[in-house]
């Protein structure tokens, strides 16, 4: 796999069959704002650029990326080589080889995810509103559930098999937000208090890197390597790396990839 030198490869100790990359602005054909590796086909950007940008990673990664039509919900969806591109679902799974699940962000976490065997991957778009849920579990929950009752167990608790990998996405110090968002967390974990700063005029500013690390940490998820909350992975901060939509209004988007090999 031949990545732009740009491209956010996970540090984790994954089995070697599981495969993953986050994608940055750099290595394709969009024309500014887009420029250049856009993978959005619902943001503005020329379709042919578009086409081209996602024929570009397939080629790269040597799998076949499924983009979802991500609604900020929960929904998770198996993959197969019949799944339709554009399946709405903000999460997907799956132990086939050679099918890259794959979430796009421009300031929403990714969340990557497989199991100590790797028998399984999976990837998620943990919004605040899908990592909140909707009155029930949040997008974590429901993947994390998924693979409990999915990925092999060998004498240890099902969640001590699973390894997450959190990708860019706004940082603590650019995300700022009202009572709605601190409210849907903290009334369902009082432990989220501490990752919202307050602001004046009432606004509060979110790590939501950090409200994802807590809720897989209180699902039993002890593996989780990557984005740490630090500046190096804040969209907003990095505009000739990232896209952001927070930042820029009209913008690209990045892709966060998982998949199996043989």
């Amino acid at each position: 796999m031949l990545v732009s030198p740009d491209w956010l490869i996970p540090q984790w100790p994954a089995p070697k069959r599981v495969h993953a990359v986050c994608t940055t602005r750099a290595g394709g054909l969009s024309a500014s704002p887009y420029d250049s590796l856009n993978l959005g086909d619902h943001v503005g950007d020329s379709p042919e650029a578009v086409t081209a940008n996602r024929a570009r990673l397939h080629q790269v990664i040597g799998a076949q990326p499924v983009f979802l039509s991500q609604v900020h919900g929960t929904h998770l969806t198996e993959l197969s080589l019949n799944t339709t591109q554009g399946t709405q679902a903000d999460a997907s799974l799956t132990g086939q080889t050679h099918i890259a699940c794959t979430i796009m962000v421009a300031d929403c976490l990714p969340v990557l995810f497989t199991d100590a065997s790797g028998c399984w991957v999976a990837a998620a778009h943990a919004g605040w509103r899908s990592l909140a849920g909707h009155g029930g579990p949040g997008v974590l929950e429901v993947v994390v559930e998924r693979f409990k009752a999915l990925a092999p167990v060998h004498n240890e608790p099902a969640a001590a098999s699973i390894l997450a990998w959190l990708g860019p996405c706004i940082g603590p110090q650019a995300f700022e937000v009202g009572d709605d968002v601190r409210d849907a967390f903290v009334t369902q974990d009082q432990a989220a208090h501490a990752m919202f700063t307050s602001k004046p005029g009432g606004k509060w500013l979110a790590d939501l890197q950090g409200l994802a690390r807590l809720r897989l940490a209180a699902l039993g998820v002890t593996q989780i390597y990557g984005n740490d909350g630090s500046p190096f992975w804040c969209t907003v901060s990095h505009p000739s790396r990232f896209f952001s939509y927070r930042r820029d209004g009209i913008s690209g988007r990045m892709a966060a990839c998982i998949w199996l090999d043989d």
